[in-house]
């Protein structure tokens, strides 16, 4: 059936729960923790809003009926963690939770847009959310696929010579404060020039740091030693 695959892609607002909200508040964010489904017609989740107060934010939830069964869970400053159901037009998230069998890892809606992150089991399973957003008529950008190969440096969106970099840093004690060998020295252990090395730590530096906290903001790039 082929590896798993995690791709990125972008839903229009008013194609996806929260419109009202993300259209009436352009400067409040969303950040999605978890979504769960609850039945053929509805989804929970947990969501992190910021940019405006608790006050504010429930006036927002009151005016769009995508939503209901809304709980306040923390709040820190102009930060909340809200537990909510969504229960209008979801039918594709829906579709990849149970069809598909994919996990959401990552949701973030602001300006308009939805930015998703999609871990799924394999590419036929993709396939079959592609399909049925093409049937229904709804709007899925895929901005990047990644396959998950059995080798680290795939799992991780490296190259086999970033990762080989990036595991001996971290055994010579590069990242160590202070250092226990600086760039002249862990290059010369690995045969591989100076202006290599560095090039090949920040490539997979970036690599991981997109990988983890972007969520369909920067496309990917070609693959570089």
């Amino acid at each position: 059936m082929g590896s798993a695959c995690v791709i990125r892609g972008e839903i229009p607002a008013d194609e996806f729960a929260l419109y009202e909200a993300l259209s009436s508040s352009p400067d409040i964010e969303f950040e999605v923790e978890r979504i769960i489904e609850t039945g053929t017609d509805a989804a929970m989740p947990l969501v992190w809003v910021r940019g405006a107060d608790h006050e504010a934010v429930a006036d927002v939830f009151e005016n769009d009926p995508s939503v209901r069964e809304i709980e306040l869970l923390s709040e820190f400053d102009n930060e909340q963690l809200y537990r909510m159901e969504w229960i209008s037009e979801v039918d594709l998230v829906l579709q990849m939770l149970t069809n598909s069998e994919a996990t959401i890892t990552d949701a973030y809606g602001t300006d308009g847009r939805w930015h998703l992150r999609v871990l799924y089991p394999d590419r036929e399973s993709l396939t079959k959310t592609t399909e049925f957003r093409d049937e229904q008529g709804l709007t899925f950008d895929i901005t990047a696929i990644r396959e998950l190969e059995g080798e680290p440096a795939g799992r991780y969106g490296l190259t086999k010579e970033q990762f080989e970099a990036l595991e001996a840093a971290l055994e010579a004690g590069y990242y160590e404060v202070p250092r226990d060998v600086d760039q002249n020295e862990l290059a010369e252990k690995l045969g591989i020039s100076h202006q290599a090395l560095s090039e090949r730590l920040r490539r997979a530096t970036g690599a991981l740091v997109e990988d983890a906290l972007l969520v369909g903001a920067v496309p990917d790039h070609d693959a570089k030693s």
